[in-house]
Formats: structure tokens, C-alpha cells, sequence
């Protein structure tokens, strides 16, 4: 979610109290743990806590605790206000929980899109294409089996023409799995790390994009950025 609003300090507080209470140094969750689900990291520091009902809890508690820490990251409102007002078709892909990303939007006051994808409905978490290519079936409308296996209607999707918005390396891999044009925002990583993540375009946050011609059809986007010379 550091592509609409900057949670890091959040974020941070959050695990380095978990981190206290199992006794693990918070470095060593922190450096696993961005754009990451947070069950995933649990399975690499403490995986008897790794269950869906744990992750529930800790995660509805961050924005409660901690939404003073966090700001709108510049343009992101008037690009979500865009694509509203003109119903456009967006998703949000993230790996926190719905409860999660519900909590925050509304904290920030931003709306939700009509498609939303989360920690809870995926198998495997970033850098695993499968979040994105939910994303896609569900902004086509195209069906996507339930154990994670493609449709052919899927797999000849040209996803090329979808446009993905990430911070970390992690999502910016899924991003390229999946076969998305990705627009990498330096906000939380260096733009060394976003390039060699596999980033088409860099930019230092979503003030550098504008929606063009968007209507419920599609998105023309204006980038004011770097293009990655592949």
C-alpha cells in the first residue's frame, strides 16, 4: 500500500512490537517483511503464530494504534479521485488483509475500488505472479480457478496493457510474472532495486501519473518518469 499512502513508520512499529514480544531482533523481520504478507513472514520467524486468525488480529490493530504514522503519498488522491469519477476500471493488489486495507482507505479517507485483492485470497504471496493474475480475471471479469490454476482466457489476455503501481522488489517481480507493465515509485526502495527488480518505468510517486481519456473502458496514463532501457 506505499503507492497511495506511506505507512512505513507504521509498519515498522508494528513489527518491531511483535519482534519484542517473541524476542527476535526487529532488523531481522524488517528485512524480510516489505511487501510481503504478513503470515508469510510469520512462517520464516515464528511459525507457530503463521495462522489466518492471528494475522486478523495484529493487522486490525495497525491502523488503530498507528494512524497518526501515516500520510497520502503526493497524487495519489487526485489519481484514485480520477478514476472514480470517471468509473474506470483499477484493482488494489496487496498483500495486507482486507480488514487491513479497508481500515487504512477509510482511515485516509480514499475509497475502495470495485476489485480487491488481498492476503486473504491468494495462495502464495509476492513475488508470486498469483495476486496479480486475480486481478486481472477480476477487472476482465474472467474466471480464475480456485486452486490457483489459470484459465486459457487468462493465459491469452494481453497483460501488457495493465498497468501496475509497486514499491518493493517483491511486488514489482509479481508485477513481470504476471506479465503487467510495471511503473516502479521509489518511495519506499532505491531506483537501483526497482530496476533490477525488472521495473519498466520509474517514478518518484503517483504525482508523476495522470489519467487520460478514462472512462469504464479503460485508462490512457501519462507518465512522467524514467523508462527502463531493457
Amino acid at each position: 500500500m506505499s503507492t497511495i499512502f506511506d505507512s512505513t513508520a507504521a509498519v515498522v512499529q508494528h513489527w518491531s512490537r511483535i519482534a519484542n514480544e517473541l524476542s527476535i531482533p526487529p532488523s531481522a523481520i524488517l528485512s524480510t517483511s516489505h511487501g510481503r504478507r504478513t503470515i508469510d513472514v510469520l512462517r520464516i520467524h515464528a511459525p507457530h503464530l503463521a495462522t489466518k486468525e492471528y494475522v486478523h488480529h495484529v493487522e486490525s490493530l495497525i491502523p488503530t494504534l498507528y494512524a497518526a504514522d501515516a500520510t497520502i503519498l503526493p497524487g495519489s488522491a487526485p489519481l484514485i479521485a480520477s478514476l472514480t469519477a470517471a468509473h474506470a476500471p483499477w484493482a488494489i493488489v496487496t498483500s495486507g488483509t482486507r480488514i487491513l486495507v479497508s481500515s487504512w482507505m477509510a482511515a485516509m479517507a480514499l475509497p475502495l475500488p470495485d476489485h480487491l485483492v488481498t492476503a486473504d485470497d491468494v495462495v502464495d504471496g509476492k513475488p508470486h505472479p498469483e495476486c496479480y493474475r486475480r486481478g486481472l480475471a477480476k477487472v476482465f471479469g474472467l474466471p480464475y480457478d480456485g486452486d490457483g490454476r489459470d484459465t486459457a482466457a487468462l493465459d491469452a489476455l494481453d497483460a501488457s496493457r495493465v498497468v501496475v503501481f509497486e514499491d518493493a522488489p517483491a511486488g514489482i517481480r509479481a508485477g513481470k510474472a504476471a506479465g503487467c507493465t510495471v511503473v516502479a515509485l521509489v518511495t519506499t526502495h532505491s531506483r537501483q532495486e526497482a530496476v533490477d527488480a525488472g521495473a519498466d518505468w520509474i517514478v518518484k510517486d503517483l504525482s508523476c501519473v495522470k489519467a487520460v481519456n478514462a472512462d469504464r473502458s479503460g485508462v490512457e496514463l501519462e507518465i512522467t518518469g524514467e523508462r527502463v532501457a531493457r
